[in-house]
């Protein structure tokens, strides 16, 4: 019990550490008109934590794995700052978003709002990556490259006894179950398919494809891409 308040001082240090760096940015009054994210789907196992840790070093952006935008998603205090860091014109943004997408689903579920609004926050102030969360399935393609990282099960299954040193039984149970759970969330919120790859712009398959060789992929596509410009008006 004990740790797990710990984990949440923590991750509530990291989400008010960001905000302030957000608010920062506002008071520079600099503003980048094209400002892309990533995001990323992934099998459990298949080294998608470690392919985001080193593109959000290498193209200097903001790393937001599940656990961060889970914790900020169930908080409502926090998801209002979130909100709130937003300057006028990113609040009109959001507001374009979260009416685009209100007109394809019906809000049956109230923490799906807050993820909502959470997500569309880091996607509007942009240059960030943000794992899992269903972050693909609620961005408009035009403002984020959607990663999905695969590997065969036993690849998968390798690499966590590798990780954490547990026999392979225990391995594969953990994958097995945590890949259930994630399929299982993005048919539940979105309807969709977890696993189809018309869902994304990028598979990458990592049973042949080391950490360098993945990350110079995902580089690439981000980089050359013809990004939609905010400043912009439709």
């Amino acid at each position: 019990m004990e740790s797990m308040t710990q984990a949440r001082k923590s991750l509530d240090k990291i989400v008010e550490e960001q905000i302030k760096r957000w608010q920062l940015d506002q008071k520079k009054k600099y503003k980048k008109p094209i400002r892309p994210v990533i995001t990323m789907s992934r099998l459990p196992g298949a080294g998608a934590n470690s392919i985001a840790a080193r593109l959000a070093k290498e193209l200097d952006i903001d790393l937001f794995d599940s656990q961060i935008v889970e914790r900020i998603a169930e908080n409502s205090k926090v998801s209002k700052k979130i909100v709130e860091s937003l300057d006028e014109q990113d609040r009109s943004i959001l507001d374009e978003w979260l009416q685009a997408l209100a007109e394809e689903r019906m809000w049956s579920y109230e923490y799906l709002q807050h993820l909502t609004h959470v997500v569309f926050a880091i996607g509007t102030h942009g240059h960030a990556l943000i794992m899992g969360r269903g972050a693909s399935f609620i961005l408009p393609e035009e403002v984020c490259l959607r990663v999905l990282v695969v590997a065969p099960l036993q690849t998968r299954v390798d690499n966590v006894i590798k990780a954490y040193n547990v026999p392979e039984e225990e391995a594969k149970k953990r994958v097995l179950m945590t890949e259930a759970n994630r399929i299982a969330f993005i048919r539940k919120y979105f309807n969709k398919d977890m696993l189809d790859p018309l869902n994304y712009d990028l598979v990458l398959n990592t049973k042949n494809l080391n950490i360098d060789a993945a990350v110079n992929i995902v580089k690439d596509a981000f980089n050359t891409r013809h990004w939609y410009n905010y400043s912009v008006k439709k």
